[in-house]
């Protein structure tokens, strides 16, 4: 079952389990901007392919409660240069 962590790795702005949120295989997770804008979707930790996380229904989160764990990068991350 997916951790759904609290915040962007990267900038550590708050994630609400529904709000848009972006993983990579191994759920390091990232808010749209620093997903999309500055990572181009590639996750700078494992080089994997950044995707749309799923959303918990509403009715799982009681039995099922997102993770309280924040990670965060202490240097935030470097945008991904164009390849």
């Amino acid at each position: 079952m997916l951790e759904l962590r609290p915040n962007c790795e990267c900038c550590d702005v708050d994630l609400a389990p529904s709000a848009r949120a972006f993983i990579c295989s191994f759920e390091c997770t990232y808010c749209e901007a620093c997903a999309t804008d500055t990572l181009k979707g590639v996750c700078p930790n494992c080089g994997g392919e950044l995707v749309r996380r799923p959303v918990r229904p509403a009715g799982k989160l009681a039995k099922n409660p997102p993770s309280t764990v924040r990670v965060v990068k202490a240097e935030g991350c470097a945008p991904r240069s164009a390849a």
